[in-house]
């Protein structure tokens, strides 16, 4: 399917320092992992169905180990690494992997999720997927990755995360005495004296490993001795008893944590830790620390915040991410429970002010995807969080920037569930009325008909038409842009004579209430076109993109995309009209134009070829249409890839344009090979696929 491989996609959490091997639990992974195997590391002392400290046991260090180690012995083409913490964050991933494999520019978050595991179903080259910190809700079954030649890693809280998949589970314990051992006495290299007691001290912890590691941070960056340490374990540990009289390691040594870095920062530290911790511990973005918002939260200047963070880092609450392609911060979520449970009460200052700094750090066009992809964990973990406190006042811009993020990158069935979601918590908080909730069901509205979902966007448009004709009257121009979504729902949903009518009203009122000239009356106007079209009713959709060129190439210029873009869908609706000669020529200067604003390798320009490709086959030319499709073919592979679905199609028109001129040989080749591609790289109810089954069946004479 693609070509660019070995590659590594994802970031993975960098190995911790003095990192211990555990060699009895690698070799059972090496033993178990392999091809077509699926094994899950699990804490074998975490209770069911939750998150304790029991359950810190090194699973996610054991993984990247693993990982790396496939890796560099060549044994794996391709690594997956994913931060498997919700379906968003998985389709995520599976996209930069996708588009790192040559399948760019094309379909929605959930498109080229399903062409990634197409593809690991049948490819040959042996891979490594890894879930880390998998949730129950993250994975659907249809984003499960299986295949022959593939591996699939998973790091869970609980076995139940699994079900429906076989796999086998590997549990993993605290660290032996030897290893506790070896990894406190390696953090502390500065003083030797200071592992006086280390014996003991490992043992007190009970070789837990986040209570070992938070623990050699504080020694390592202070005066305390193992044996002064253990002293104030075990003081801080009787303060803390449960009624159990069971309290795990790792639930004590946090709490020292903390108490350090307020030693090494005092109030900043803390300030930074509550606000962190609302954040999705995996990655938070290093961008957030250097906010206005953060400094004022925090009442510190820049200087300060980063002696802050160096603070929490050397307590052992913080770490930063080398691996990174840009500066992250992570943070165990077990230290973030805790906190977030001590805030509980107050967590509606420290929410507010972590909803401003992610908003500041928020870059506007969603660029670089890693950070976006970032910035929106961290803000769904804040939502849940914070709860309604983030709606005090109104709806907070946090909330609104991270559906558009979703829109942004495609992610259309995660921005449905997140709009739906958004829009009854609108209702319940502000009432079904509010305008904040009329707006954000308008983008819920949106996003079904991004989804492909018109019928279940009707009911949202009808009732924001109504509800803005209530408040604002027919004439307002955002009453008039509800009637145009909702003239463009009726036409998705196949009511086209209601389209058509709500359109006419949308493109009259901009009319009157903006003016001829505006954009917004020119763009309803091309709308009714395409609806006009939709109906066969090729003439009155042509006379109205003749007047919108006009228009547009008067107001925004000849050369500007939306004057190209009219154009072409006026050659469109000619060739549609069957007025191939007419079509023909406004191609070729399209063409022409599109080349001298974006150059002739832009996937614009070749769109334009392609057309008029099919322009000459339908005019009969068929020597001009085979070139044009061979040309087309060639460049879309080589600007996309040869499982693109753009270039697929295009394989198909060349494949009956050879059988229009006799070359049947060439056709049945070029349509097997399509095919073959369309089964891996596509949905299995993909039309194309479709259409490639059924020429490749009508040509050959034989059912495939």
């Amino acid at each position: 399917m693609y070509g660019q491989v070995p590659v590594w996609t994802g970031v993975a959490p960098p190995l911790a320092d003095g990192f211990i091997a555990r060699p009895e639990i690698q070799h059972a992974l090496e033993k178990s992992l392999v091809p077509g195997a699926t094994v899950a590391l699990v804490s074998d002392r975490a209770a069911a169905g939750t998150r304790n400290w029991r359950d810190a046991a090194g699973k996610t260090q054991l993984a990247i180990s693993y990982a790396q180690s496939l890796w560099q012995a060549g044994a794996v083409d391709m690594v997956v690494w994913v931060s498997a913490t919700s379906t968003a964050s998985v389709l995520s991933c599976y996209a930069e992997a996708a588009a790192t494999l040559g399948s760019r520019g094309h379909g929605d978050g959930e498109a080229l999720s399903a062409r990634l595991v197409s593809w690991l179903r049948e490819a040959t080259r042996p891979w490594l997927v890894v879930f880390d910190d998998l949730t129950s809700a993250a994975l659907p079954d249809r984003l499960w990755p299986e295949g022959p030649s593939g591996r699939v890693l998973v790091t869970t809280t609980h076995p139940a995360t699994l079900a429906g998949h076989h796999a086998q589970i590997l549990p993993v314990g605290p660290f032996s005495r030897r290893e506790a051992l070896t990894y406190l006495v390696g953090q502390i290299t500065t003083d030797l004296d200071q592992r006086q007691g280390a014996i003991d001290l490992v043992a007190e912890l009970g070789y837990e490993p986040l209570a070992l590691a938070q623990a050699s941070a504080v020694i390592a960056s202070s005066e305390l001795t193992c044996h002064d340490y253990r002293e104030h374990f075990v003081r801080r540990r009787e303060q803390m008893t449960a009624p159990s009289g069971d309290v795990p390691a790792a639930a004590v040594t946090w709490t020292l944590s903390v108490d350090h870095a307020d030693i090494l920062s005092p109030g900043t530290a803390q300030s930074l830790l509550m606000l962190a911790a609302l954040l999705d511990g995996n990655a938070i973005p290093g961008a957030v620390f250097t906010t206005a918002a953060v400094r004022e939260y925090a009442s510190a200047g820049g200087t300060i915040i980063s002696g802050a963070l160096a603070a929490l880092e050397q307590a052992g609450l913080l770490r930063p991410n080398p691996a990174a392609p840009y500066p992250v911060m992570q943070m165990s979520w077990l230290v973030q429970a805790a906190i977030r449970a001590a805030i509980a009460d107050g967590v509606g200052g420290v929410a507010k002010a972590a909803a401003d700094a992610l908003v500041e750090a928020w870059p506007a066009d969603d660029q670089p995807e890693w950070l976006a992809r970032s910035l929106r964990s961290a803000a769904d973990s804040l939502r849940r969080v914070a709860g309604d406190s983030l709606w005090e006042g109104g709806c907070h811009a946090l909330l609104l920037r991270a559906g558009g993020s979703l829109e942004a990158a495609r992610l259309t069935g995660s921005a449905v569930a997140y709009w739906s979601e958004l829009a009854g918590t609108s209702s319940r908080l502000l009432g079904r009325e509010h305008p904040v909730t009329a707006g954000i069901s308008e983008r819920l509205g949106r996003a079904y008909l991004a989804a492909g979902r018109a019928v279940e966007a009707l009911p949202l448009f009808e009732w924001i038409r109504n509800d803005r004709v209530r408040r604002l009257g027919a004439e307002h121009p955002d009453t008039i842009t509800a009637g145009r979504d909702l003239g463009n729902a009726l036409l998705a949903a196949g009511r086209l004579d209601e389209a058509v009518a709500m359109l006419d009203a949308a493109a009259n009122g901009y009319e009157r209430s903006l003016g001829p000239d505006s954009i917004e009356a020119v763009g309803a106007w091309e709308d009714l076109a395409s609806a006009y079209r939709t109906a066969a009713r090729c003439y009155d959709a042509i006379r109205l993109y003749q007047h919108t060129v006009s228009q547009r190439e008067r107001i925004q210029g000849g050369r500007h995309p939306d004057t190209l873009t009219a154009r072409e869908r006026l050659a469109e609706t000619y060739l549609a009209d069957g007025q191939t000669k007419t079509a023909i020529s406004h191609y070729k200067r399209l063409i022409a134009d599109r080349e001298r604003v974006l150059g002739p390798d832009h996937l614009h320009t070749i769109a334009v070829r392609g057309a008029l490709g099919s322009a000459y086959h339908a005019a009969g030319r068929m020597a001009s249409a085979v070139q044009l499709y061979e040309q087309t073919c060639t460049e879309y592979t080589h600007a996309l890839g040869a499982d693109h679905p753009d270039t697929l199609g295009a394989c198909v028109n060349l494949a009956h344009a050879y059988y229009g001129v006799g070359r049947v040989t060439d056709a049945e080749k070029l349509l097997r090979v399509t095919l073959g591609r369309c089964v891996l790289s596509l949905p299995a109810a993909d039309p194309l696929t479709a259409t490639a089954r059924t020429s490749l069946t009508n040509i050959s004479g034989e059912s495939v």
